[in-house]
């Protein structure tokens, strides 16, 4: 493809993922299905360039200031992820020169915003929380996240799947803390495998996988993920428990569930009943209330923990989003809390950084519903599930995970045992 032909489409692709009306990843999707004539490295261009813009928005639009012409034509030229010398034969010699005095600014030496490329009202509670640690934090989530793969220990081991990847010319890791989970660096075709079509291996990130273990859902239980989304814990749930018991898939989404379907059939599990419900205080709930043994809540966040892979939900969000987030959760919370038996395991997680989604909601349960519920430590629960270094994913009793420190997307958990 011609140069000016590609940053033209740089330039349409921002246009369409910066009006900030539906989640990037989904506008890319449909952008390259309109445009099925790009290859591998071209689409790799657009999409790296587009969430690279989204990484560094505050800092490429200032920069862009100074510049001419077309607001996302500057930005893709100075966000431009693809070969230098490609790019520079679509600018004019104006666009050449204005692009080298951008490039030799002292980036060290701007605005804080402008470093930290976050929304203010996310920033100031980071910063309160973190500390010393707010900068290395930025700096993770404006870095690509790494693959990680789960392996489906109902069908397979990891050293097992670990060869089969190394055999395709994937080198494959086992993951610092989850005894289930696979890292790979960079975007290699699983889909096409035998590993991943024969139900070997899912990809979920190792944090997502902490929480299942954190759950410890056992053979011939009774056991619910509340929103189980597309049923990525839920898999991993219906493996632990060895393909026995029952497992309930509830969400509020059929379209979700739907996705659920191929990955189940693949899995080999035949213990999980997805069941699409109105809202948490659905009949179908009711009639389960104190039979259940465990609960996995993975509650409707503002998915903030994922910035790394979803850098536009920072602009997506806001904080009057974030307060009709916590009323949903708070009520999801203490509805779900209704299906445990006696001596159940509820656990509650999102995947935000922000305390107010995490320990405000668990701590405000714990209050009220004290008589009833007992809290859990989450770094006993995950030493007796075999989680590696348990002591360093916590803070208080509390699993607390942090993309620079633990290399997981960001994700809280707080457990309880029903007295």
């Amino acid at each position: 493809m011609h140069p000016n032909a590609l940053l033209e489409l740089a330039t349409d692709l921002l246009h369409k993922v910066m009006q900030f009306d539906a989640p990037a990843d989904g506008v890319v999707s449909a952008f390259f299905r309109e445009h099925r004539d790009l290859g591998p490295r071209e689409r790799h261009t657009l999409a790296e360039t587009t969430y690279a813009v989204l990484r560094q928005r505050l800092l490429f639009q200032h920069l862009a200031q100074s510049g001419k012409g077309e607001m996302e034509r500057r930005l893709a030229l100075l966000a431009w992820q693809g070969n230098a010398g490609f790019l520079r034969a679509a600018l004019s010699e104006a666009e050449q020169k204005w692009l080298e005095q951008v490039s030799a600014i002292d980036r060290s030496t701007l605005p804080a915003k402008l470093r930290h490329n976050l929304p203010e009202w996310l920033a100031e509670p980071l910063q309160a929380s973190l500390g010393d640690e707010f900068w290395p934090l930025v700096e993770s989530l404006n870095s690509a996240a790494p693959l990680d793969l789960r392996v489906n220990t109902f069908k397979a081991k990891r050293d097992e799947v670990r060869t089969a990847l190394a055999a395709a010319n994937i080198d494959a890791q086992p993951t610092p803390y989850s005894p289930w989970g696979l890292r790979v660096q960079g975007k290699p075709a699983l889909n096409k495998l035998d590993v991943f079509t024969r139900g070997d291996v899912e990809v979920q990130d190792e944090g997502s996988q902490l929480l299942a273990l954190l759950t410890d859902a056992k053979r011939g239980e009774m056991v619910v993920d509340f929103c189980a989304g597309a049923g990525g814990k839920t898999l991993a749930l219906g493996a632990a428990m060895r393909n026995t018991g029952r497992l309930y898939a509830f969400d509020i989404s059929g379209h979700r569930l739907a996705a659920l379907k191929p990955r189940l059939a693949r899995s080999g599990l035949s213990n999980v009943y997805p069941v699409q419900i109105a809202h948490e205080r659905d009949e179908r709930i009711k009639r389960l209330a104190g039979k259940i043994d465990r609960v996995l809540i993975d509650a409707p966040c503002s998915g903030l923990g994922t910035l790394r892979r979803n850098p536009d939900m920072k602009w997506r969000q806001s904080p009057q989003a974030i307060a009709e987030l916590r009323e949903k959760q708070a009520a999801i919370l203490a509805s779900a809390s209704r299906l445990l038996k006696p001596g159940g395991r509820l656990v509650y997680a999102t995947c935000s950084l922000l305390d107010a989604e995490n320990e405000a909601i668990a701590l405000a349960f714990t209050e009220s519903h004290g008589p009833d519920f007992q809290p859990v430590s989450a770094a006993q629960a995950m030493e007796h599930a075999h989680v590696n270094s348990a002591q360093s994913l916590v803070r208080g009793d509390f699993l607390r995970l942090w993309p620079h420190r633990h290399g997981t997307d960001g994700f809280f958990a707080a457990v309880w045992q029903r007295r």
